[in-house]
């Protein structure tokens, strides 16, 4: 790839973006209750007041990237007919699934079931069965493959394959602005509402990207504690953001073909090594029996939760989970989107569905079935008390007392905190360098973003988790970081509700768009970048 060393800053999205960022950190360090009152205000105004608004929008990306699999419109490839992939399906797959869920599926993959197994924090206050029942683990594993699978996984590719598309086929600019073109015209041309929309992108990402590494410190940190007694203080916070923040500098400094291929690659082997340990050593035969039950569960159910406010579910389930997962996808979308486009080039849409929204989506749902279906039986039969270490301990302890009740624990647990490192490290990487292209004049995608931009915005992503961890924390142990998440989701709101209208009207309407062109016919056009 080129490099864009001698590009020009994009000062309108770069000075307003860095300077709120900048504002959050100082605010933080001078009066953290007042961030985390900001922050918390934002989370109930947005999920609360417009909870209907993410499920709609939630369940149109699900309908609009599911017609654009199945229609003639996946026939279209990334860059025109003649146009060859860079990267391997395997090598692909591994960057974009690793790249996105961060440290997310490892955190929750014990601790989210059981927590709803147990009535932790009130999940299933509204249901009709009790906690620890047969019902309950049912209904906490369906419940866990509706948060983690293919309504999440089309935010990010409907996203990414718009930008794909405007760029290597209607030769439009390497931004999330140019997706727009199909509903707002010539406006996207202005550079006042390119600023806007990259601005708001760059806020939403460094945001959710620093609510994830401050859920992924403290996840660590409790696992460093359970294994080996040290509690966690801010020094040791400061120590682990250091770490974590110097691997993903370092490798988004290296450049995509080197760094990010690096770490996706190591990280998804060691997913994949997980799945197999516990496959080995767990209860495959009620794995296998509680996964398929609640699969048919999660589909029977699948339209109610889809459109539910929390009328049905409740505050602490909806609310405190589904519709803050919503709101952190989405505000990872724009840039993900970039990040997805960019490693796509050659690809049928229908190629890149498959890597980026059915095959992530299925490992999501054999992840949580294998760990939480053996978290849940241990929890069931005697075997661990994992409901009260989470009561005791925190939303995150639960991982570590699973994993230390594993053979080979002495391994398994430093393998999991080194894990948790690159995961973070894989998303932080493709997503500061991301964030330093939109703040980049006239960058193309196959080109890297000037360093010294990864250096900033890594540490200023950095300076943010390290803030909210050790001074934002709560009851559920990371309420702080959850509210400042979802205030980066609710930012990008209605920017991505625009996308998915303009990707209905390209793919599903097929109308004239604004600047005369037809997109009737599936056949590819030219490709505008040679790999």
């Amino acid at each position: 790839m080129n490099t864009s060393s001698r590009k020009r800053l994009n000062v309108g999205v770069f000075v307003p973006a860095f300077t709120i960022i900048l504002l959050a950190v100082v605010l933080g360090l001078v009066d953290n209750e007042a961030l985390v009152k900001v922050a918390k205000g934002i989370f109930y105004f947005s999920l609360v007041d417009f909870a209907w608004l993410y499920q709609l929008l939630a369940i149109s990306a699900l309908a609009v990237t599911a017609y654009i699999f199945f229609s003639k419109a996946g026939d279209i490839r990334l860059g025109g007919a003649h146009a060859k992939p860079a990267f391997s399906m395997a090598t692909t797959f591994a960057m974009a699934l690793t790249g996105g869920i961060a440290t997310g599926v490892v955190t929750y993959s014990v601790n989210e079931p059981i927590i709803y197994l147990g009535n932790v924090y009130g999940e299933i206050g509204n249901q009709s069965f009790a906690p620890g029942s047969a019902e309950a683990a049912i209904f906490a594993l369906a419940r866990c493959f509706h948060n983690w699978s293919f309504i999440p996984y089309a935010m990010y590719s409907v996203v990414g394959l718009m930008i794909g598309y405007m760029h290597y086929n209607r030769r439009q600019a390497f931004s999330i602005a140019s997706t727009l073109i199909p509903v707002i015209g010539r406006h996207e041309q202005r550079p006042l509402v390119r600023s806007l929309v990259n601005v708001v992108a760059v806020l939403a990402i460094a945001l959710g990207l620093a609510s994830s590494l401050g859920a992924g410190l403290a996840l660590i940190s409790s696992g460093i504690e359970s294994q080996y007694g040290i509690r966690p203080t801010p020094l040791t916070w400061l120590l682990l953001t250091l770490v974590i923040a110097a691997i993903f500098i370092a490798s988004a400094l290296s450049g995509l073909k080197r760094g990010i291929r690096l770490l996706s690659s190591i990280n998804a082997y060691i997913f994949y090594a997980f799945v197999i340990i516990l496959l080995v050593v767990g209860p495959i035969s009620y794995i296998l029996s509680l996964s398929t039950t609640s699969l048919g569960y999660w589909l029977n159910n699948f339209f109610l939760w889809s459109f539910d406010t929390k009328e049905s579910g409740g505050e602490a389930l909806v609310t405190w989970w589904t519709m803050y997962d919503w709101s952190i996808w989405i505000a990872y979308a724009p840039l993900m989107g970039l990040f997805l486009a960019r490693i796509s080039y050659g690809r049928t849409l229908r190629e890149f569905l498959v890597i980026n929204w059915i095959l992530p989506s299925l490992f999501g749902i054999v992840w949580f079935a294998i760990w939480g279906s053996s978290a849940i039986k241990w929890q069931l039969d005697g075997t661990l008390d994992l409901v009260r270490i989470v009561s005791e301990s925190g939303a995150v302890a639960g991982l570590w007392g699973f994993l230390q009740h594993l053979p080979l624990a002495v391994i398994l647990v430093p393998l999991a905190i080194f894990t948790l490192i690159i995961s973070f490290a894989t998303a932080a990487d493709s997503m500061t360098s991301t964030i330093a292209s939109i703040c980049t004049h006239d960058i193309r995608a196959d080109e890297e973003s000037p360093k010294r931009q990864k250096v900033i915005w890594g540490l200023s992503i950095g300076a943010i988790a390290f803030i909210m961890v050790a001074y934002g924390g709560g009851a559920q142990g990371v309420e702080g970081i959850k509210y400042l998440a979802a205030a980066g989701g609710f930012s990008v709101l209605f920017l991505f509700i625009l996308i998915v209208a303009a990707a209905a009207r390209v793919f599903i309407f097929k109308r004239h768009e604004p600047n005369g062109e037809r997109v009737d016919e599936p056949a590819p056009l030219a490709g505008v970048v040679n790999e």
